[in-house]
């Protein structure tokens, strides 16, 4: 990390040409990746994300037939 920091420009240089991965303490912290790679990344997660209209409108129509357990209906005082 502190390498990166006194390198920065030399960090975000590399980052135009392919991923870079700063590590702090010897394990991976952080990935510095071009803005376009970034942005083409950003497409790819929206396009594969349903809405929530339209996870609604995907559930299973079965015409209002639902099974049901057959239990024994609650006592209820009054």
């Amino acid at each position: 990390m502190q390498d990166a920091k006194n390198r920065f420009s030399e960090v975000v240089e590399a980052a135009r040409r392919s991923p870079q991965t700063v590590t702090k303490h010897g394990k991976p912290a952080v990935v510095v990746i071009d803005v376009a790679e970034y942005e083409r990344l950003r497409r790819f997660e929206r396009a594969q994300a349903p809405s929530f209209a339209e996870a609604l409108l995907a559930m299973p129509q079965d015409d209002g037939d639902f099974s049901r357990d057959a239990v024994r209906m609650r006592d209820v005082e009054q």
